[in-house]
């Protein structure tokens, strides 16, 4: 469109003109050149959009919504993309972890040692405005050396009184560092953090930092002398994200880029307060009751008490619970949101399952001595919705 020759305010000057439609992103500049003809595709898409919106039962965007939404974007996408800058080849596992913390959930990376997950936490805390702290949990490390604890101190005069001394977890964005290393009783603390928000040391609340997640690594192969973590635990953390070795390519552009003279730092591109607005705006988006259906009818399949499908119920010893359900609604929301679109797709569900699903599920015995794996389960799960 000409812009320099149209009115202030008129059709002509809006930079992108499209809709959300059947969860995909029209762009009528794109195809079609004539103003005039745009305009006329506008207002239908208009009709396209409100009738879509009634349809799946779902109120349509304000335009203050889709503006912050769309600023929204393109502060994530940037964030994104310089965390890819340090964080060479793991480009899912970023959006993963981005997309937990834009949940407001936890994450749980399981990898073996090499793979840069320590940086990863490092540059999202970092490029998202978060204050960092990191826990290495050992074995004899204990609750108090987590939350904190009160000392006595004496004033001059030689009044005594106790006074609370935060831990490591007063933070906001926690490190736990191989937690399965650290004792249930320890693991129970970080418990209480993650789900309450707060802690409490002899009687007394302390609320944490808003906002607060805990991004923890796992060793998948080294189990000696490990506490594996309970099902109540794993349940509160939002996604288990499978950290990979990586490829030739990547790992050659690894090697040239860690071991020259200068290394690439985030520097910081969203910050606390932003982030919080960014969580809002995720529980504001509209979900089809299309993409509803898809994620009741992928939770409750997983069931092996309720699932239609013979293989489940064969070799599914337990399944998700309804929290699986609310960690899928808030996740394609987010993941929507960071790819620049303002409603999610049953595509989002479908990716966003396994992360989802695999700590949250256990295969029975005789399922593990065929060699069954929770990857081709949930892969029965997602072709059950096609």
């Amino acid at each position: 469109s000409d812009r320099e020759n149209s009115s202030p305010g008129s059709f002509e000057t809006r930079p992108f003109v499209g809709l959300v439609f059947m969860n995909k992103v029209l762009r009528i500049s794109d195809i079609i050149p004539s103003p005039k003809a745009a305009k006329d595709c506008y207002k239908l898409s208009l009709h396209m959009t409100e009738t879509y919106m009634t349809m799946q039962n779902t109120t349509p965007l304000s335009p203050a919504l889709e503006k912050n939404a769309a600023k929204a974007s393109e502060k994530l996408q940037s964030a994104k993309a310089a965390i890819g800058t340090t964080v060479l080849g793991q480009e899912k596992v970023v959006e993963l972890a981005m997309t937990a913390i834009l949940s407001g959930g936890h994450a749980l990376l399981v990898g073996v040692p090499g793979l840069a997950k320590t940086l990863l936490v490092e540059t999202i805390g970092t490029e998202m405005g978060l204050d960092g702290k990191r826990i290495q949990f050992t074995p004899d490390l204990m609750p108090a050396d987590i939350i904190g604890s009160e000392v006595l101190e004496e004033t001059a005069k030689g009044k005594r009184s106790f006074r609370f001394i935060p831990g490591p977890v007063f933070c906001q964005l926690l490190m736990a560092d191989e937690i399965n290393r650290a004792s249930p009783r320890t693991q129970s603390a970080l418990l209480q953090a993650m789900q309450e928000k707060f802690v409490t040391v002899a009687g007394v609340r302390h609320d944490l930092p808003a906002p607060f997640h805990v991004l923890a690594t796992q060793n998948p192969i080294e189990q000696e002398g490990t506490y594996p973590l309970p099902e109540a635990q794993l349940d509160r953390f939002l996604f288990q994200i499978n950290v990979d070795f990586p490829t030739l390519e990547t790992e050659r552009q690894i090697l040239l880029a860690t071991t020259g003279a200068t290394l690439a730092e985030a520097k910081g591109t969203i910050t606390a307060k932003q982030l919080q607005d960014m969580q809002m705006l995720v529980r504001k988006l509209p979900v089809g009751e299309t993409v509803l259906d898809a994620i009741l009818t992928l939770v409750r399949n997983a069931r092996p008490d309720q699932s239609p499908i013979d293989s489940i119920r064969q070799t599914v010893s337990w399944g998700p619970g309804p929290r699986a359900g609310q960690a899928l609604m808030l996740a394609s929301r987010a993941k929507a949101l960071i790819e620049g679109r303002l409603s999610p797709s049953v595509d989002d569900v479908l990716d966003l399952a396994e992360p989802v699903l695999q700590h949250r599920m256990a295969l029975n015995f005789a399922a593990r001595a065929d060699g069954q794996t929770m990857g081709e389960t949930i892969a029965t799960l997602k072709a059950s919705l096609n």
